[in-house]
């Protein structure tokens, strides 16, 4: 029968011999796993902050962009034909049935001037529905209403980055601002929402009514013209429906022949960020398969020094077999001693992971989300590694013949 204790005791006698040495050992379990959780903790805060911009720009949305206009035999890119209208978006809410809300946009850039001072930004002209498509909340104020859509309006939602470029801590609401020398009173906030996963600032932006837009500040080319149109569908699974709606009823409004191409185009946002969520998440697993060669790689030093040991100690080996030691005895010994230094050397690894993912945080200011999981998995993998690189070292320990160990010199 196997003496688990005395086993055990033996193998932890002989580490704390040769500290150095197993000190040396351990660094590069060390490494390995504080590498595997520092990579870990990376990749899951960048899928994070690509989930929190995707959802900041609402769910379940499609875009649709005006025709390309064609010019010395060169075709423009999209949007430069203008091809959409007001009447195209009333349409889309009252035709398809897959659709909940539409928005038109008309929008440009404008210089914005309060009391002394000035900002240029965006100015999106639409409709009150343009909220509820980019579940935008208010943090203060009100939206402007269908009303404020009919008359045109001049009043105006302004982005948190404006209001802290022109006011300062003063309430923006109920000031009046001008943009393009015309007055707009500020009737409210709109909410915080940071990035967009295309990198702009979604705060640094006016919203007015559709309307005011087209009449007194960027003009149209026809009557009604909008430069883009935004649609949130019913859900995730009617985006295929309401893209195929859209589609027919525009080709049909625009009196589009059979074999001519579409003067729009109708693309799937939530697809393209869905698309960039998955790319987050490949590159947290290639972050942690790079960290984990240095996992391996300390568990074949682990394995080099077992060997050595075993060399070393091929009299002592010969005197326990002398003295009664089983095969598994022996085995187990230099196990538990690989898998001392391997489990040592992880608890060391997840200190030096999240004090890494914490200082390189501060310092490169990415954000790092250190999760259990992350920790678990590394520490049972150098657990794993401890075990398999110490069997063959144990192995071969075991079949050493008792007399030839005890002549060994």
């Amino acid at each position: 029968m196997i003496n688990i204790p005395s086993t055990i005791k033996i193998s932890f006698k002989s580490l704390r011999v040769n500290k150095m040495r197993s000190a040396l050992t351990m660094l590069g379990i060390v490494i390995g796993v504080g590498a595997v959780i520092t990579m870990l903790a990376v990749g899951s805060g960048a899928s994070q902050r690509i989930e929190e911009q995707i959802s900041s720009m609402g769910s379940n949305l499609l875009m649709i962009l005006p025709g390309a206009t064609t010019a010395g035999g060169v075709r423009m890119g999209m949007g430069t034909q203008p091809t959409l209208s007001m009447d195209d978006t009333e349409a889309i809410q009252k035709e398809c049935p897959s659709v909940l809300y539409v928005a038109p946009i008309h929008s440009g850039i404008a210089q914005i001037i309060y009391g002394n001072q000035n900002w240029s930004t965006g100015v999106v002209g639409t409709t009150p529905s343009m909220l509820y498509i980019r579940d935008w909340q208010l943090e203060q104020g009100r939206p402007f209403t269908e009303e404020d859509v009919r008359n045109a309006s001049k009043v105006c939602l302004l982005g948190q980055t404006v209001i802290d470029s022109l006011f300062g801590s003063i309430n923006p609401v109920g000031q009046i601002i001008r943009i393009k020398n015309i007055p707009f009173t500020v009737i409210g906030v709109l909410e915080k929402k940071g990035q967009s996963p295309m990198g702009q600032d979604q705060d640094d932006t006016i919203y007015i009514p559709v309307t005011t837009a087209q009449k007194k500040l960027f003009g149209t080319a026809f009557p009604g013209m909008v430069r883009l149109i935004m649609v949130k569908a019913q859900s995730k699974e009617d985006l295929n429906a309401a893209e195929k709606q859209i589609t027919e009823l525009l080709r049909q409004r625009h009196r589009i022949g059979q074999k001519q191409d579409d003067d729009f185009t109708v693309r799937n946002l939530t697809q393209a960020m869905q698309a960039s969520e998955q790319s987050a998440k490949v590159m947290t697993l290639l972050l942690g398969a790079i960290a984990s060669v240095s996992l391996l790689v300390g568990g074949i030093g682990i394995m080099n020094i077992m060997l050595v040991s075993v060399t070393e100690r091929t009299r002592e080996i010969g005197i326990r077999m002398a003295v009664g030691a089983k095969t598994w005895d022996i085995r187990l010994q230099f196990i538990i001693e690989a898998l001392t230094l391997s489990l040592i050397g992880g608890a060391f690894g997840i200190i030096i992971g999240i004090s890494g993912s914490k200082v390189l945080s501060m310092i490169a200011g990415w954000p790092t989300i250190v999760s259990p999981l992350s920790i678990s998995l590394a520490f049972s993998f150098s657990g794993i590694v401890g075990i398999f690189f110490g069997f063959y070292p144990a192995y071969k320990a075991s079949l050493l013949d008792p007399i030839e160990a005890l002549r060994y010199e």
